[in-house]
Formats: C-alpha cells, structure tokens, sequence
C-alpha cells in the first residue's frame, strides 16, 4: 500500500478498513482511493479477503485410554459483508479458531476408541467444522474446509498395532499355506487313486487277453492236430512261455541272478502245480457253494 498526496492503492484480494476520526467509515475495494487526511480520514489497517489456512495440533486421550495427537487443517476467509466484525471483534483469529478446536476434538474423542477414530475421523472433522461455523460467523469469518490431516499415536502403541497385524497377516498365510497343502495332498491321492485304478484295468485287460488267446489257440491246435487233447496243447504253450521267458531275463542288462529249474521236464511240474492248484480252488469253491 502506498500513499502520496492523500492517495492510497489496494491490491487485489485485500480490502482497507476506512476510519473518520477514530470511527469505522467503510471498506476500500481493491483500487486507487482518496483519504484527505486532513478531514480525518485514515486507513485503519488491511484485512486479506484470500482463504487462509493453519494446522492444529491436540493431544487427547481415546476411551481404551490411548494418548493420541489429533492434526486438524482449519480453512477459513473474512466474510465480504461483515470485514467490521472481521477486522475490530477478534485481535488473533488463529488462537480462537484453535480454542475452538481443541474444545470439540478433547470434546468428541474421548467417546471413542482408537480404532473407531481413525474410522470417524471424517465425523470428527464435521463435528469441528459445525461447530466453528457457529461460533467464527459471529465474528465474520467463513470456514471454508476442516480436515482431520493425521491421527497419531503414542510411538509404542503404533508398534503394537504394528505387530498386531503382522502376527493377524502372518496367521492368515498360514491358512492359506495350510489350505493348499491339503488340496495338493487331496489332488495327489486321487490322482495316485486314478492312476492304480486304471493301472488294475489295463492289467485286468491284458489277462484277458492272454486267456482269450490260450483259448483260441487251444482251440486251434486241437482242430488242425487230430488226436491232441487240451492237455497236450497247455503243455506246449507253457514250455514255449518258459523259455521266453528265460530268454527276456538273459536279455536284460538289468536282470540280477535267478536259480530256477533248467531243464524241460521243470515245465511238467510248473504245470502240474497250476492245475492241481485250479483244482483244489474249485473244489474249496464247490463245498463252500
């Protein structure tokens, strides 16, 4: 602001309170006035019309008994209709909003517990807001927003909450280490379940196979052989089944020493413990039926 020659300039956003002899005359809009001084008028003092804006900081205690330190962001701006009110009725804006501040936070929060503060604390802020509108239109001021910045915590409690979730997260992946372990083991059972099953069916298939083929040879022999019996003709395929066999196990590089009788007349009796075998468990099945 400068003067010359009873003269002043206001800048834009800011208005001049304007006194005669001591008393409020009028608010100087932003532009180039005329104040003769030597009718008694004079500038009284500038109040800034922009929104301002300052932090609180309130330490309180939570219902569980947790000291916190509240931070709430005040907004507020003078009121274009009522800068008398503005400029004479308060000497420290701040130091009253922040009276009032205080007495709404040390007010609400003690009603709560921790947890429901960082929850409310967007009530809280209204509550602080409703409050001040009240009380600051009195004395022309508008608040523009009020938020609650920052809710902190006594350092140690911060790190038992801290741990708290460390140790609830840490249960919680267990779970679900737990939960797939059990999955995997139950996918492994049913597939080793699914594997023997078709393992039985492919084994089942093949002993089929091989009867329907000792059947169908029999059959054959006996046809284009007069005078061979059934008998005749399982000899001749277990003699020839034994040394196939003898010949897959000196083929196998992998084969370990095997003591089995050698000579052919060790077919005879191979096959005479099968049928005397097939015969007592027919005769076991016949008394049983």
């Amino acid at each position: 602001m400068g003067q010359a020659l009873g003269c002043i300039l206001v800048k834009e956003s800011t208005v001049v309170v304007k006194e005669h002899f001591g008393k409020f005359d009028d608010v100087l809009e932003p532009g180039c006035h005329c104040l003769p001084r030597c009718f008694g008028y004079k500038a009284a003092g500038v109040l800034s019309m922009r929104v301002r804006q300052f932090q609180v900081k309130c330490e309180t205690k939570t219902k569980d008994n947790v000291f916190v330190n509240v931070v709430a962001s005040i907004q507020f701006r003078a009121l274009p209709e009522k800068v008398g009110d503005a400029f004479y009725k308060l000497t420290n804006t701040t130091a009253q909003i922040q009276a009032y501040v205080f007495d709404v936070i040390r007010a609400s929060v003690p009603k709560l517990e921790l947890d429901a503060v960082f929850e409310q604390k967007s009530d809280i802020a209204k509550a602080v807001e409703e409050e001040l509108e009240k009380a600051m239109s009195a004395y022309g001021f508008e608040i523009v927003e009020t938020l609650i910045v920052d809710i902190v915590p006594d350092d140690r409690v911060k790190k038992a909450m801290n741990e708290i979730n460390a140790a609830a997260r840490q249960r919680v992946a267990a779970k679900e280490k737990a939960e797939a372990e059990k999955i995997l083991q139950v996918k492994r059972a049913e597939g080793e379940a699914e594997s023997k099953y078709l393992a039985g069916l492919g084994i089942a298939r093949q002993r089929q196979a091989i009867v329907d083929g000792l059947r169908d040879s029999v059959l054959v022999f006996s046809e284009n052989v007069p005078g061979t019996s059934p008998k005749d003709v399982m000899d001749m395929v277990l003699v020839t089944q034994y040394f196939d066999t003898m010949k897959e196990i000196g083929a196998s590089s992998k084969s370990t020493s095997v003591f089995i009788p050698h000579g052919p007349g060790a077919v005879k009796d191979v096959a005479s413990q099968i049928r005397e075998g097939l015969l007592q468990a027919d005769s076991a099945h016949n008394l049983k039926a």
